[in-house]
């Protein structure tokens, strides 16, 4: 059951609101609005009954992808493509009531809602019930103090398998900043920006918008001509969320790596960062290799096969550990985050 929450005009700097719960019918937008000269998008809301801990600050302050965030004002700020790949929303997610409240911005009259709303709750790991993952943590003596030190901490996703190939291919062999810096010009030229509770935020292109670019001052040709095989295969269907999610993994990393310039490395971190995926084989990372070998007192880095046999203590959260123990074991002291 989805529940909307209703508000009324937004004025610059000022929120006035009124709130009715409408259950199993059409949100209602406001039409689009200057104010000022500014343009204020058809916008609706949803609410995410978070299940188990969760953390907004958390959230978004999770350095990953293009995302580098310092600071937060209580509001995670997002602009993406929309999982139908047709167009492009912005959404502000606050806190409220012990719920997650979802404004979206630019969603077409009549556009769905509740695929927005779904998407999102797996951008920000909100489409798991995380009481498992606390007990999972609490009877682990290195990832208990780990999770301890970041409470409420969920694996934040890529928006979709498109995004996270298209990070794939703009950011090879170049640093994250440098990928984050072009990729931001590349959506703010060729994609769409919204002012998403006060801010400029930018969303990615769509695969059609990708393919109408034939050159981009900052990507180098080879660059150029790989985005577009990204955008041809997004077009084709290979990035289905739940078909790559629920696939035999080699026979997803044979379909990823058909496009050229996705490589081994870059499949399974489409797998695994962008569709949802909770409870994947955890083997040949060697950020976490280091980690595990380090925090269980291993002779050096864990081995796959060491890493296989622990993460079986993971399950059915093996994925989301794994991301907890790389983003946050260094908030807790070896002595204190040691495997007796």
């Amino acid at each position: 059951m989805l529940t909307i929450e209703l508000s009324t005009f937004r004025r610059v700097g000022t929120r006035i609101r009124t709130f009715a719960r409408v259950v199993r019918r059409p949100a209602a937008t406001r039409s689009e609005t200057s104010v000022r000269g500014r343009i204020l998008m058809p916008m609706t809301t949803f609410r995410i009954t978070p299940r188990g801990a969760f953390s907004l600050a958390e959230t978004a302050l999770f350095g990953f992808g293009h995302r580098a965030e310092s600071t937060f004002d209580g509001t995670m700020r997002l602009a993406f493509c929309r999982d139908d790949l047709r167009g492009q929303v912005g959404v502000a997610l606050t806190e409220s009531g012990g719920d997650v409240v979802g404004e979206i911005w630019g969603l077409p009259p009549g556009g769905d809602v509740e695929a927005v709303r779904v998407q999102v709750a797996r951008i920000v790991s909100l489409d798991h019930d995380a009481t498992g993952y606390e007990r999972v943590a609490a009877a682990d003596p290195v990832v208990a103090p780990v999770l301890a030190a970041a409470p409420g901490l969920r694996p934040v996703l890529f928006h979709s398998p498109y995004e996270a190939a298209a990070w794939s291919v703009l950011s090879l062999r170049w640093s994250r900043r440098q990928a984050s810096a072009v990729r931001e010009r590349f959506a703010r030229e060729h994609g769409r920006v919204f002012d998403v509770a006060g801010h400029e935020v930018a969303a990615f292109p769509t695969p059609a918008q990708v393919l109408e670019v034939g050159e981009f001052r900052g990507i180098p040709e080879l660059k150029m001509q790989r985005l577009h095989g990204v955008a041809r295969a997004a077009l084709a269907g290979t990035f289905d969320v739940a078909g790559l999610r629920d696939a035999d993994p080699s026979d997803a990393d044979a379909a990823l790596q058909a496009i050229p310039g996705i490589g081994p490395f870059s499949s399974a971190l489409i797998r695994l960062r962008s569709t949802g995926a909770a409870d994947a084989v955890v083997d040949s990372e060697k950020n976490l290799a280091e980690i595990v070998g380090t925090r269980y007192g291993l002779d050096g880095p864990a081995t796959d096969e060491q890493l296989v046999r622990i993460a079986e203590g993971w399950r059915p959260f093996r994925t989301w550990v794994a991301v907890l123990l790389r983003a946050a074991s260094g908030r807790v002291g070896e002595r204190n985050g040691r495997a007796a």
